[in-house]
């Protein structure tokens, strides 16, 4: 994996003032494909840590969506690469039927042509070409994000392996009696000619109409109200519920249909919901799902009313109109007849829209393709439901098992040119042959393959062991199958990860394609707001990556990301995260500017001051914490954790701290250099799966070292000092409440106060130099007079403030937030002590209380301490 490997170098103190990241990025991740250093091994003798990626369209580009996912499987396989294994983080992409047909014949469009001018042959291979050239655009800013995936084995659902794969399983499928062909409603789309997914579609409210239409005549008069009155020429029946009253008399007659010369029956099917409307519903098999399935129960017969452009076919007046210009004059038909009963106007209600067209999709009787999904449903819930698979987190199993075991059967062909074709040929006596990659089609007279071609999400639903050589029995295959981890978002849980699931069990003979799902949330903006270009807040990556750099956006994705909730945000976060990223590179700067050194055996404890001993009991607390945040995919938290860890612990704490010891020099400073340089190597190495090029220029220059990429992960090593803990823990209270007390007395951070220091009886004695550098004390003069005591942790710092406040201003300000904090305590003990108000309250409004009277009495005590410590007026 590390053939052309470096040997490492002597460290380099030497680093520029200011970190650019656009001078690093680019060559860093050159460096580490070069290397190899993301290329896996299947002869390691390592255990195998596998994930591949959910392919990107070949017609994307990178938005926050992608770079949040990449960021989250980037960090894990990084993380396992340096723990030891033989990580395999596997790119690809997917070659997105209906949008890439659509890119091509928009180009054509553009040059006067349509694909039938050239020919299926021609198209496609038209299409092979645009993917060449402008396909793929995804890959190179995957390379700009930092993801470390093995380009070695990049993939493509159109690709040769992948296409005998899909080949291979449908002739499987089709000789297990699992795939079949029949006329049923499917998502129809006018404008691209084909059916479509679910998961295609997308529902927006639009301004309708809902129209009430009386059916029947006389005393055998039903009213039915619909949004789309031109399905009415295709209705073949009036449903009601079997035990309302009203209408049990009607069950069995025939009712005349208006502005036709037929006559359709009353059924009862328990589908009618008899308290919504008027409790009878119209029934258009062709046309609509619960009407088909009413009609499958009853036996109505299926009318189709418009052809595959939306344009109504029944012979009459409608005859030739758009479905949309019919509804219309079917409108104004019946409301000639008297047929109208009212008129709703606009009338807002979800309508399906093609994700790609945008056009209002239309349910279809249609000659489809479908997978018979019963047995592979129920194998893809059985694996979760026995913990062989482990759904992350857990509460998202419910959705889950809803959709697996309410699934109905996958329709699979697609009306395109561009995609896998179905592998069925029809003889010229109705012959039908299924094709596998190893058999010969049928040649001769009258022999025609299928023209359809099999929906994205067939090949897709293959990725975690097609990619890996499947069918064939390769070593990437034994060694990296089943794949540990699926990062993918909740929302494509039932259009995907449960079609992975089905194939996965079923094609490698019941092994799970991954061992843990774990599903993210969807990326919104700073509100919360879903973004959308029709909202005007939609974020390209690239740009804040090209302002901030890849190490700001990939901390800031990871800092919100929490499992399987939505992710706000903002460009002042990415500042932050950068701000984050200068603050690591500075501290570390100053650090080999002072002696921060790796080389040589770390000091004994006892050779350590408290401030030593403290910050690595606190280093090794926090590699303990990230690894448990890390196997429980808690982004979020383990990324808070090493923020705070790294700026407050590290940086503005013990670097502070150890600069009086640096600047004293002798055998102190050599130690503290030293405990320096193995917590920055720590917390780099910690850091590095989330922000790895910031890292990785830093920590090679501390330690010398090959790369952080390669590096090892860092361990907890056991060692806990609870006692320095406690020790600078009061040293921090103590600087925190002088602080404190300055600020409310307007003192100016700079500004040098006298000061003596009590530390007797405390372990705060050997910290007097460190205190009075952060807190600006000056030693106490012959003219020192106390004008402020402030006891705490133990300690007394006594304060000469004369001539540098308003003391009558000051005592003024005090009593009155003093005052307020009281008649906050007051109030909350109230509330608490009303024990009906605490036998309704929730628990959360209680402990928010709690809270209220926590606080008031600390501000009591800290505001009553700030009065004492004035000088008399």
């Amino acid at each position: 994996m590390t053939e052309n490997a470096q040997t490492p170098s002597a460290p380099n103190s030497e680093l520029p003032t200011q970190y650019a990241p656009a001078e690093v990025e680019g060559k860093l991740y050159e460096r580490w494909v070069e290397r190899g250093y993301f290329t896996a091994d299947p002869a390691s003798e390592k255990p195998p840590y596998t994930i591949v990626i959910p392919p990107p369209n070949v017609t994307g580009s990178l938005h926050l969506g992608h770079a949040f996912q990449h960021t989250l499987m980037d960090a894990l396989t990084r993380r396992k690469r340096m723990q030891g294994y033989e990580a395999l983080w596997l790119p690809g992409m997917d070659h997105a039927g209906i949008a890439t047909q659509n890119k091509v014949e928009q180009q054509l469009a553009e040059e006067g042509k349509s694909r039938h001018d050239l020919g299926r042959e021609e198209f496609v291979e038209r299409v092979w070409q645009w993917k060449e050239e402008y396909g793929g655009k995804i890959l190179g800013q995957m390379r700009r994000l930092g993801d470390g995936v093995d380009w070695s084995r990049e993939r493509f659902t159109m690709d040769e392996g992948l296409s005998k794969a899909v080949q291979t399983i449908f002739k499987k499928l089709y000789d297990d009696e699992l795939i079949y062909r029949a006329e049923r409603i499917i998502n129809w789309c006018p404008r691209c000619l084909t059916a479509i997914s679910d998961i295609e579609v997308e529902y927006q409210e639009d301004a309708g109409e809902l129209v009430s239409i009386k059916y029947g005549e006389g005393e055998d008069t039903l009213v039915v109200a619909t949004t789309r009155a031109e399905t009415m020429l295709g209705d073949t029946a009036i449903a009601v519920h079997p035990d309302d009253e009203r209408y049990k008399h009607l069950v069995g007659k025939l009712i005349k249909l208006p502005l036709t010369d037929r006559s359709i029956p009353v059924v009862a099917d328990t589908h009618v919901d008899p308290e919504f409307g008027t409790g009878c519903v119209k029934v258009t098999p062709a046309h609509d799902p619960n009407d088909f399935a009413i009609g499958q129960r009853h036996g109505l017969p299926n009318m189709t009313i418009m052809d595959e452009h939306g344009v109504i076919t029944v012979h009459g007046p409608f005859l030739g109109l758009d479905r949309f210009e019919a509804r219309s004059a079917v409108v104004g038909a019946l409301r000639e007849q008297g047929r109208i009963v009212a008129e709703k106007r606009p009338y807002l209600h979800s309508v399906g829209h093609c994700s790609r067209c945008r056009t209002t999709v239309e349910p279809r009787l249609s000659l489809q393709w479908w997978v018979k999904v019963e047995t592979l449903a129920k194998a893809a819930g059985d694996a979760v439901r026995d913990d062989r698979v482990t759904i992350h987190p857990k509460e998202m199993e419910k959705r889950y098992f809803d959709w697996v075991d309410n699934l109905n059967d996958w329709c699979i062909s697609r009306q395109l040119w561009w995609g896998h074709r179905i592998p069925v040929w029809y003889g010229p006596d109705g012959e039908v042959v299924c094709v596998g990659p190893d058999d010969e089609a049928p040649t001769g007279e009258g022999w025609t393959q299928d023209t359809d071609v099999l929906d994205t999400w067939f090949s897709s639903g293959l990725w975690p062991f097609s990619t890996l050589g499947w069918p064939e029995k390769t070593p990437d295959l034994a060694k990296f199958y089943s794949t540990d981890v699926l990062v993918t978002g909740h929302d494509i849980i039932f259009f995907w990860v449960a079609r992975m699931m089905m194939f996965g069990l079923y094609a490698m003979d019941g092994e799970v394609p991954f061992k843990t799902i774990a599903l993210t949330g969807l990326v919104r903006d700073e509100r919360g707001k879903k973004m959308s270009k029709s909202f005007g807040n939609v974020v390209d990556p690239l740009d804040w990556m090209d302002k901030y750099g890849s190490d700001a956006v990939r901390f800031t994705l990871a800092k919100g990301a929490n499992p399987g909730t939505d992710v706000p945000i903002g460009e002042d976060w990415v500042q932050a995260s950068r701000n984050f990223a200068n603050k690591i590179w500075n501290a570390t700067r100053f650090a080999l500017m002072n002696g921060a050194t790796v080389e040589g055996e770390l000091p004994a404890p006892e050779e350590m001051s408290a401030t030593d001993r403290w910050i690595l009991s606190r280093l090794n607390k926090t590699v303990a914490q990230v690894d448990s945040y890390y196997e429980d995919f808690q982004f979020s938290k383990l990324s808070e954790a090493l923020y705070h860890f790294a700026w407050d612990e590290v940086f503005d704490w013990y670097v502070e701290l150890s600069k009086t010891t640096f600047f004293a020099g002798g055998e102190g400073a050599k130690v503290s250099g030293r405990v320096l340089g193995e917590v920055l190597d720590t917390t780099l190495r910690l850091l590095h799966p989330v922000v790895p090029f910031v890292t990785e220029t830093l920590w090679t220059t501390l330690t010398g070292g090959e790369s952080l990429v390669v590096a090892e992960w860092p361990k907890d090593s056991g060692f806990r000092d609870d006692a320095a803990e406690a020790e600078i823990e009061n040293l921090q209270a103590v600087v925190t409440e002088v602080r404190r007390f300055r600020a409310d007395q307007g003192l100016q951070p700079g500004q040098k106060v006298p000061a003596r220091l009590d530390l007797a009886g405390t372990t705060l004695a050997a910290h007097e130099a460190a205190i009075r550098q952060l807190l600006r004390l000056q030693p106490e003069g012959d003219a020192f007079s106390a004008t402020a005591t402030l006891p705490v942790a133990g300690a007394t710092v006594a304060l000469d403030l004369s001539g540098t406040i308003d003391v009558a201003a000051e005592r003024k300000r005090l009593s009155k937030d003093l005052a307020a904090a009281e008649k906050e305590k007051q109030q909350a003990e109230a509330k608490l002590a009303n024990e009906a108000f605490i036998a309704k309250a929730p628990d959360n409004v209680v402990d928010k209380i709690k809270g209220r009277l926590a606080k008031a009495e600390a501000d009591i005590a800290r505001l009553t301490a700030q009065l004492d410590a004035l000088p008399a007026a």
